[in-house]
């Protein structure tokens, strides 16, 4: 971590501190691509018992942020995403613990060969090297950003949210005290500590020192940071995500799929915004998920046949189709089947995660093979897009991208690969 300034950032030298923060990043990178594998292990297991010892700390920390955003007027998504419960704390911890336990891709050696020649040829897994995160409101990302650099040895800068900005603090100070148990340099985890915004501006335009982006927020965000960003980024713009419910599911599992997939947490980008029907089911199913979703206070929005069959259902505008709502509203469309649906998917989702409940076995295949997303699903809750369900022990992000990294990006996608050759004294004829 960077040296602590105050939080009236008036006379900083925001370029020259993000510069000496790249630098920092640079020559910790280079330590921490050496390391052994039970070394960043350790730092993280210490990370993790930190993190428990110092729960009250956070706690308060984050509700001195909690305040200052209400105060601010932020909405009930980005305080969900800003608050830190005691469970989400341990979550770290535990995301974390998962973190150590994995196994280490870096230094793995693949599709090692002989060539005609005599020489072996091989590809062997290495960091990235520096990697920029910048986020908004989620407090815990910086601790799960920091165990994924940290385990696929790569240095991170870390840029949260300033809403977030004394919960990030707090969660940095026990970050670096885990890699100072375990004797690693400080600086392969540095939280910005100023919330100018000009910081982003910098950080995103220094190649120099920062090899990737992991841009994590709204939809603004994230297109600034494609538009004005001189390193690659790794990026999802929006989680439209569906629920298909095809004529042959099993209904009651596909009340409770659809219900936990919009009503278990609102704010997030693999929740559902958009759950289709098939027609020869949605009189029997669609009055039972109603039920349901105004039982949790969800507002529906729906096309000309849902209203007909759920006439307290507002009307779903063109713009309904596209939305992430990150919020308890939902649009409905009754479609004829399984090929309307993949063409609505088609045309209006976004690539992050799309699920089928159906007991047809072929269609679940067609529907895998034929929506082009990031996360394909049958019979499963949107909701599981998640790089701890997907036993990753935590995500970087997600990325709706088709290069580089895909879906939840763990520590494989953390890394990169360059070819290796063993020879014997061999030279080319």
């Amino acid at each position: 971590m960077s040296a602590t300034i105050s939080d009236s950032d008036d006379g900083l030298d925001v370029k020259a501190y993000m510069v000496a923060l790249g630098r920092r990043a640079r020559a910790a990178a280079r330590v921490l691509a050496a390391s052994e594998s039970a070394v960043r292990n350790r730092a993280l297991e210490a990370m993790a018992a930190t993190i428990e010892a110092d729960t009250d700390t956070l706690r308060a920390e984050n509700a001195r942020d909690m305040e200052a955003g209400r105060q601010a007027g932020l909405d009930e998504a980005l305080l969900d995403r800003l608050e830190l419960t005691p469970e989400r704390i341990a979550g770290m911890a535990e995301g974390l613990r998962q973190i150590a336990a994995l196994p280490d891709p870096v230094g793995q050696v693949s599709d090692l060969a002989y060539r005609p020649s005599g020489i072996q040829v091989g590809r062997m897994r290495v960091p990235l090297g520096v990697i920029g995160i910048i986020y908004e409101s989620r407090p815990n990302v910086t601790a799960d950003a920091a165990g994924l650099c940290l385990k696929s040895g790569n240095a991170a800068i870390l840029r949260g949210g300033s809403e977030a900005l004394r919960s990030n603090r707090a969660i940095a100070r026990c970050i670096v005290a885990g890699l100072e148990s375990a004797g690693l340099p400080i600086e392969a985890v540095q939280v910005v500590e100023t919330a100018d915004r000009a910081a982003v501006g910098q950080l995103i335009t220094m190649p120099e020192y920062v090899d990737v982006l992991v841009p994590r927020g709204g939809r603004g965000l994230i297109e600034r940071i494609s538009n004005e960003a001189r390193v690659p980024v790794i990026k999802h713009l929006d989680g439209v995500c569906h629920v298909y419910i095809d004529d042959d599911a099993d209904e009651d599992m596909a009340v409770e799929v659809a219900v936990n997939a919009k009503t278990q947490r609102y704010g997030t980008c693999n929740t559902t915004e958009t759950l289709l029907v098939a027609e020869s089911i949605a009189a029997r199913v669609l009055p039972r998920l109603a039920e349901r979703y105004d039982q949790a206070g969800v507002e529906l929005r729906g096309c000309e046949r849902t209203r007909e069959l759920l006439p307290q259902a507002g009307e779903a505008t063109g713009a309904d189709w596209d939305a992430e709502y990150l919020a308890p509203i939902l649009a409905i469309r009754v479609v004829a089947g399984i090929d309307a649906a993949i063409e609505h998917i088609a045309r209006h989702g976004s690539g992050h995660t799309d699920a089928i409940i159906t007991r047809d076995y072929a269609r679940a295949r067609r529907f895998v093979r034929e929506v082009d997303s990031s996360s394909v699903m049958v019979n499963a809750s949107t909701r599981f897009a998640d790089g701890f369900e997907y036993g990753l022990g935590a995500e970087i992000g997600i990325s709706t991208d088709k290069l580089h990294a895909r879906g939840p990006v763990g520590l494989e996608g953390l890394t990169t690969c360059k070819w290796v050759v063993y020879g014997e004294g061999h030279v080319r004829q």
